[in-house]
């Protein structure tokens, strides 16, 4: 079973965020996949990650540059998961059919979008139906609060 982090997010937007997760997952010598709700965003995390300063380097890669076997970070909006990833990051409600070959699963959510708090809820129930370990997290003025 995976253990799921659901990512309340009330200050920043998930790029903002990103890049001092995936550098902590990089520094426990794992790899992950993004996925993504549109194309768009993919291309967006793109640009933005490769504009990240802390850290400084994010290793990353999408299906228009190849090379997925050697990308630390997989951006997608599929199912593929060419670089072995057991790190997920699921943005905007990404639909993720099968969680099997993740340890651990980042679920980050708008908190100021009705919608994606209710889809987020659903999830939430469905990862405590299938036997996840759950975790809630808030953004505060600093940091995270864990929820209960």
């Amino acid at each position: 079973m995976a253990q799921i982090g659901f990512y309340h997010l009330t200050r920043s937007p998930a790029l903002a965020v990103l890049p001092a997760l995936l550098g902590r997952t990089l520094a426990a010598g794992k790899r992950a996949v993004i996925r993504c709700a549109t194309p768009e965003q993919v291309q967006e995390l793109d640009d933005g990650l490769w504009r990240a300063t802390d850290p400084l380097w994010l290793p990353h890669g999408t299906q228009a540059m190849g090379h997925g076997p050697w990308q630390p970070i997989w951006l997608t909006v599929g199912e593929d998961i060419p670089n072995g990833a057991t790190f997920l990051f699921a943005l905007d409600g990404a639909e993720v059919a099968d969680l099997s070959p993740f340890e651990r699963v980042f679920d980050l959510f708008d908190g100021h979008d009705e919608a994606a708090v209710a889809s987020a809820r659903r999830r939430w129930v469905a990862g405590r139906e299938g036997g996840h370990e759950l975790s809630y997290w808030q953004q505060q003025p600093k940091g995270w609060a864990r929820r209960r």
